[in-house]
């Protein structure tokens, strides 16, 4: 019997987990790697080391594979388009992986299909960010005296709160226009909390949907994923979770796709980013979920059906392990697996650096506070930061 090939570009920590999830399987990866030292590209067998932004490397490596998919959004999409033409399978394609690269495309298309997001639009320079902050000044219902702060996004690039900056006035806008690169300007949301609804859906159109998560950032990065999110009225999550499928729909995505959504102090909810590929707000489905995000990305992108996204447990807590000064980890499994024997530990094989995300670890339980206590314990004694 023959299995198929999934071609993997990028080596990051969500290829070596969407790797594992084949595995059960017999699912063979082959990945495009940028060093042989990346996440996945220590525990995948077949590694091309090379560079995605060639297109000639990206046709040498898409020979064999079945299929390609992604654990980044930064291939050009242009080079995805000629992999199709050459009869390669691309999940998600290149016309849906595009509205998560270019966040003004996103933005327009979004708001074409009736998508309630932040008002915005693509700024030249300072002077025009001063002429939005002042359009948003003047609407009804606007803002602060002045429309300012905004929120400056990069339309490319970016991530963990790179390439975004909150500015108060002209000046304080310069900097986002230093790269020379395009640059989206949005109102600063009043927002109560951040929700992710994750879906996942096949070629054929089979859709499912996640329960809707709460994703608490700490400086721009993602800290803790709390699922369901908790006090969360049931109206409000289902449109939550109908919208992510709508988009997935009317987007074309094949695979996994997040929806970061603002809950604003109002009632509404607002699409912040969407990420084509499984996400930070989804690693509570390693062990949370019937199945995994990363099992059923891998089912999408082969067109097998689908898996049941239901929560095993009432709760389930996604803490975020990021480096700091203590890079000895695996001492602190001792005191970890002793204290709670439930608790799943995923280590990314990474070097330790401070603020590098390196890991993360899940809990679950019938009991919120519980669940969360022992979450943060863990991360923290991984970290250095608890020390008893």
């Amino acid at each position: 019997m023959t299995f198929p090939v999934v071609g993997m570009v990028g080596g990051g920590q969500l290829a070596r987990m969407t790797h594992e999830a084949g595995i059960p399987l017999g699912i063979r990866f082959k990945l495009l790697s940028d060093t042989p030292q990346d996440s996945a590209a220590q525990v995948v067998s077949d590694v091309v080391i090379g560079d995605y932004r060639d297109l000639e490397t990206l046709r040498d490596f898409a020979r064999g594979c079945d299929v390609i998919t992604f654990d980044h959004e930064h291939v050009p999409t242009e080079h995805l388009r000629a992999l199709e033409a050459d009869g390669i399978p691309v999940r998600p394609g290149p016309d849906a992986l595009v509205h998560a690269q270019d966040k003004g495309v996103m933005r327009a298309r979004l708001t074409e299909i009736g998508v309630p997001c932040p008002r915005h639009r693509i700024v030249k320079d300072p002077a025009d960010v001063a002429a939005f902050a002042a359009e948003l000044a003047a609407a009804p219902g606007g803002g602060p005296a002045g429309g300012f702060p905004v929120v400056l996004k990069t339309v490319r690039g970016g991530y963990d709160g790179k390439g975004v900056w909150v500015v108060d006035d002209v000046t304080e806008a310069a900097e986002a226009f230093r790269a020379g690169v395009p640059v989206l300007a949005e109102e600063k949301v009043d927002f109560l909390r951040e929700l992710a609804a994750n879906v996942v859906r096949s070629p054929h159109g089979q859709a499912v949907a996640y329960p809707v998560v709460e994703s608490r950032q700490v400086d721009g990065v993602c800290d803790t994923v709390i699922a369901p999110a908790p006090g969360l009225d049931e109206p409000l999550a289902l449109a939550a979770e109908e919208l992510a499928l709508t988009i997935a729909k009317e987007l074309d995505v094949v695979g996994h796709l997040a929806v970061e959504l603002f809950q604003t102090r109002d009632g509404r909810i607002l699409v912040n980013e969407l990420a084509m590929r499984p996400h930070n707000s989804g690693h509570w489905s390693m062990d949370g979920a019937i199945t995994s995000q990363f099992a059923n990305h891998v089912r999408a992108v082969l067109d097998l059906p689908l898996g049941d996204p239901r929560p095993r447990a009432p709760w389930t807590v996604m803490v975020n392990v990021l480096g700091g000064d203590y890079p000895n980890m695996y001492s602190a499994y001792l005191h970890c697996m002793a204290r709670d024997p439930r608790l799943k530990i995923h280590m990314y094989g990474k070097d330790v650096k401070p603020g590098r995300k390196v890991g993360h670890v899940n809990t679950y339980g019938d009991d919120l506070d519980d669940v969360l206590e022992r979450a943060r314990h863990a991360a923290g004694y991984l970290r250095g930061t608890i020390t008893e």
